[in-house]
């Protein structure tokens, strides 16, 4: 069985090793799932999973996984901020 720091991507830009989506692995399917149909949608020729299994040897492929998954985190936090119901704050009549 893998640990959840083993599954995840890491991306080594001069020296600097820098992860890549977010950090709890429950997560990561959930935010994989808002960006695969779109990738796919965008690389016919490719699929997210092939994406995700090159990311681990290729520079290019890293840096382009790296930027889908800000989207995707991008989205998650969108669909929280829909989902959390808008505090109101009482007006004060003068």
């Amino acid at each position: 069985m893998m640990r959840s720091t083993e599954e995840r991507f890491h991306m080594s830009a001069n020296g600097i090793r820098q992860p890549i989506g977010p950090d709890d692995a429950g997560i990561r399917p959930y935010h994989e799932s808002l960006i695969c149909a779109d990738y796919e949608r965008c690389h016919p020729d490719d699929s997210f999973e092939d994406l995700k299994h090159r990311a681990r040897f290729s520079k290019e492929d890293q840096g382009l996984l790296r930027d889908w998954m800000a989207v995707a985190a991008g989205r998650a936090r969108q669909q929280q901020t829909d989902a959390t119901p808008e505090i109101r704050r009482p007006s004060i009549a003068a």
